[in-house]
């Protein structure tokens, strides 16, 4: 593969690659099924990425132990890594709990971002002075939310230290186009970025197929898969986190990342996945 500059992101002042790393599932095989998803994710910081998003809940710590195996060559400060917590540990004391877990299987002393993983009984009041005084004292850089809708963003900026918020990930893909009426735009006004969730939807892609979108590909002599991780990417205004456990799909997401998609092809997505024209309730996975 010829040499790809990655695109890098402004996230509030932080240079973030274009593409992450996902790690759902990632971990939790054999000997040589770990060696190969850490080679994978050595190439991708080797390539460019220097974001990595994980969570307490993969594998129960299990994608972060591997993570934290892989990045051990490489400049901490280099490296952008996300990890997020269960909503049952949003209080101040779980969340404080559940981060030392982390950063001791991640074998490092802060995470640059630390997320809600989704909304639960916890008052967000106290969610965001548990995360608040954790940035505080250095142990994460900065703290966010996922599957958040655009109301659940529009609470949470009103409380005390809530417009300190960095980031909401969320799904989007071809498919799961919801978020484009409100809560993109909306995001973009208040200057919160997006991070994007399985762009390729669910089981690699098989769930998100159309004959157009099989035509575009075969035109293009590139798989379905660079399709929809050129589609996502098409604005570079949202980070995308594919999971990709093994080098090739590394070099074949990266390489995505530079298909530029006309506008007569986008209108033949459009045919088949059209874009919202109305609220829509929060797609997750």
């Amino acid at each position: 593969m010829e040499a790809i500059e990655m695109k890098q992101l402004n996230f509030k002042g932080e240079s973030v690659s274009e593409l992450g790393i996902g790690t759902w599932n990632i971990g939790e095989g054999d000997a040589r099924q770990s060696s190969q998803e850490i080679t994978a994710i050595q190439y991708g910081l080797e390539h460019g990425i220097n974001f990595i998003d994980t969570a307490e809940m993969y594998g129960e710590g299990k994608s972060e132990t591997l993570v934290g195996q892989a990045i051990q060559p490489y400049d901490r400060d280099k490296l952008f890594i996300t990890s997020k917590f269960y909503p049952f540990h949003a209080t101040p004391s779980l969340m404080r709990a559940s981060l030392t877990k982390s950063l001791q299987r991640l074998k490092i002393d802060y995470l640059d971002l630390y997320l809600l993983h989704w909304r639960g009984n916890t008052p967000l009041v106290e969610t965001v002075q548990g995360m608040y005084e954790l940035q505080a004292e250095g142990l994460i850089k900065h703290w966010g939310v996922s599957n958040f809708d655009t109301s659940d963003l529009q609470e949470l900026i009103e409380l005390p230290h809530g417009k300190d918020v960095f980031a909401n990930e969320d799904l989007y893909n071809l498919r799961s186009r919801g978020i484009e009426f409100d809560l993109l735009p909306w995001q973009a006004e208040n200057n919160i970025p997006f991070i994007g969730y399985s762009p390729f939807g669910s089981g690699n892609g098989k769930g998100i197929d159309s004959p157009e979108l099989r035509q575009i590909a075969q035109e293009r002599q590139v798989s379905v898969q660079a399709i929809l991780l050129a589609w996502v990417t098409r604005h570079h205004d949202v980070l995308s986190i594919p999971k990709a456990s093994q080098v090739e799909h590394v070099t074949a997401n990266i390489a995505a990342t530079e298909i530029k998609l006309t506008a007569e092809e986008l209108a033949r997505l459009d045919q088949d996945f059209p874009a919202p024209i109305g609220k829509q309730a929060l797609d997750v996975i």
